[in-house]
């Protein structure tokens, strides 16, 4: 008797039942293989007085040589690690993603966080070729004070005082080619009074613990600038994507309208979306549609 003939047999519960778990076992299948991606985790891309910086690297599978993300997570500067990452399904588009630990304000002022971010960029593009990244093609994203750093790292390619000095590679460029900002704060002058009463609880011990002194300080002033993404662009700027949510009532959307202008004047390609609904801590930045609006812009910006 065939196996066509016994299964024909079954009874028709029994027979529900298979053709329900095939199709789990079907679906589990498809969502794995469109999910697929290797993840290899703790790589030192530097050292700090003996203390490792690691990072985590995300390949797509089946993928030669894919484009590069670097993730930088948030957390008001002050805390937060690699593994605060929900953005890994942008692999699935053809990308590999690397998340990173950098120095939290608690353990170094800034501009520590620009050097570890920069020292990271230049570790991956001088191993690009053995962890199997494309090297041409690096774009920065980052959520909140992630957002800050990834558009302060975007609009410093090239400048001397944001490289420091850690790592082997220090031949190597740091240069990325794009920056996707989620709601960033990108004038550290002016973000304090722009903000709801909620939005200054936050801010205001989180600046002075990344620059060691309250933001009203004269003594900081300079440095509050420098930190500031808007007073950083320059004609020769890569393409940037902002997203922002319009409740937001921790980084006051009128930060990243801040940025979208300074691009404007300068004549740079920017591309903005602005969530009517969202607020700071929205889940949807991380889910479709917004992941595919990500991994769009970045196609045509590596182009």
């Amino acid at each position: 008797m065939s196996g066509t003939q016994k299964i024909s047999r079954l009874s028709n519960p029994t027979r529900l039942l298979l053709i329900v778990q095939c199709s789990l076992l079907l679906s589990c299948l498809w969502i794995q293989q469109i999910n697929a991606m290797q993840l290899k985790t703790d790589i030192e891309y530097a050292k700090v007085n003996e203390h490792s910086l690691l990072l985590d690297l995300y390949l797509p599978d089946n993928i030669d040589n894919p484009p590069l993300i670097v993730w930088i997570h948030g957390g008001a500067w002050s805390f937060g690690t690699k593994e605060d990452i929900h953005v890994q399904s942008i692999t699935d588009h053809g990308f590999a993603i690397a998340s990173i630990n950098f120095r939290n304000s608690p353990e170094a002022q800034f501009p520590a966080q620009i050097h570890d971010i920069k020292a990271s960029i230049r570790y991956l593009r001088a191993h690009a070729k053995e962890l199997g990244v494309n090297a041409d093609n690096i774009a920065i994203w980052g959520y909140s004070s992630g957002g800050h750093l990834a558009a302060l790292t975007g609009t410093t390619n090239n400048h001397a005082e944001f490289e420091g000095s850690l790592g082997l590679h220090l031949d190597i460029s740091s240069t990325v080619q794009a920056i996707v900002d989620y709601s960033g704060p990108a004038n550290l002058l002016t973000i304090l009074n722009q903000s709801t009463t909620h939005g200054v609880s936050v801010r205001l011990p989180a600046l002075t613990e990344l620059f060691g002194k309250e933001p009203s300080d004269p003594d900081i002033q300079e440095q509050l600038t420098l930190a500031s993404p808007v007073h950083q662009v320059t004609a020769d700027d890569v393409p940037l994507l902002i997203m922002h949510g319009v409740q937001d009532n921790q980084v006051p959307i009128n930060q990243s309208l801040e940025l979208q202008d300074a691009y404007i004047k300068q004549g740079l390609p920017v591309e903005v979306n602005w969530l009517v609904e969202a607020e700071h801590t929205s889940g949807e930045y991380f889910e479709s549609p917004y992941i595919e609006q990500v991994a769009d812009f970045l196609e045509r910006a590596f182009q």
